[in-house]
C-alpha cells in the first residue's frame, strides 16, 4: 500500500496508472529487457520524485502504477520515464535497434489515469500484476519502495 508524500507545505498521496506501448507494437520485452527495465525505474525513483509501486510487462506493452509529487504533472512524469527507459534499453540492448526501425522504443501516445476515479488502489494493483498471464512469460514487480 502506498503512502502520503510529506513535504514542508503539503501531503499527497498522488497515484497514477500509467500504459506505455512499444513502437509499432512489436514484441521486443523479453525477460532480459523486461528486467533491465525494472532497474531502469528502480534508478529513476532514486533520481526524481518517480515511485514505481509496480511494473508489470506484456511483450509490446508496460503498465506501470506510480506515485508522485504535485509539482511533476502526468506528462512530465511519463517524458521522463519513456526517455531513460528508451535511452537505457538501447544502449543496453542492442539488439532490440533492430526490431525499431527510427530510433523510437515507445509509441508517442499513452494511457495515464488516476487511480481512485474509476477504480481504487488494489483493483489497479491486481490488474497490474496481472500483466503477462495469458502468455508464458515472466512479469515483473518492482517492489515498493520506502523512501519517504
Amino acid at each position: 500500500m502506498s503512502e502520503h508524500i510529506h513535504k514542508s507545505h503539503n501531503k499527497n498521496l498522488l497515484l497514477y496508472h500509467l500504459v506505455c506501448p512499444i513502437k509499432y507494437r512489436r514484441k521486443v520485452l523479453n525477460d532480459e529487457v523486461s528486467e533491465t527495465l525494472k532497474t531502469i525505474c528502480l534508478k529513476i525513483s532514486y533520481r526524481y520524485e518517480i515511485h514505481f509501486l509496480e511494473i508489470g510487462c506484456d511483450e509490446d506493452h508496460v503498465h506501470f502504477l506510480i506515485q508522485s509529487v504535485p509539482m511533476m504533472s502526468p506528462k512530465k512524469i511519463v517524458n521522463t520515464i519513456k526517455s531513460l527507459t528508451a535511452r537505457e534499453i538501447f544502449r543496453l540492448h542492442p539488439e532490440v535497434k533492430r526490431f525499431l526501425w527510427g530510433g523510437k522504443f515507445w509509441t508517442s501516445g499513452y494511457y495515464v489515469n488516476t487511480v481512485g476515479q474509476y477504480a481504487n488502489e488494489e483493483v489497479i494493483q491486481k490488474y497490474v500484476q496481472g500483466q503477462g498471464n495469458q502468455k508464458d512469460y515472466k512479469k515483473i514487480h518492482s517492489t515498493q519502495l520506502k523512501l519517504f
